[in-house]
């Protein structure tokens, strides 16, 4: 660990967890240890991922689509 509290990962643990220079990791403190995960992206670096939408979505679709990802799945397979 350098003096910043930096530390190298092996090259074969940064291809298990799919990171590379630059790339944040998480340790979560379990009862067995540490447990090191991959963080979550910034959802700005996302974008232009998927392209330009060709349509807007209003508010109601995405309340719509919200509501969606609260159901439990039972219902949510049941309305597609």
């Amino acid at each position: 660990m350098t003096r910043k509290g930096q530390i190298t990962l092996p090259k074969s643990i940064r291809e298990r967890l799919g990171v590379e220079a630059g790339d944040r990791i998480e340790f979560i403190e379990s009862e067995q240890g540490f447990l090191v995960v991959s963080a979550p992206r910034d959802i700005r670096s996302l974008r232009g991922i998927v392209g330009r939408l060709t349509k807007r979505v209003t508010i109601e679709t995405m309340n719509r689509i919200e509501k969606m990802g609260r159901m439990p799945s039972s219902r949510r397979s049941a309305r597609a």
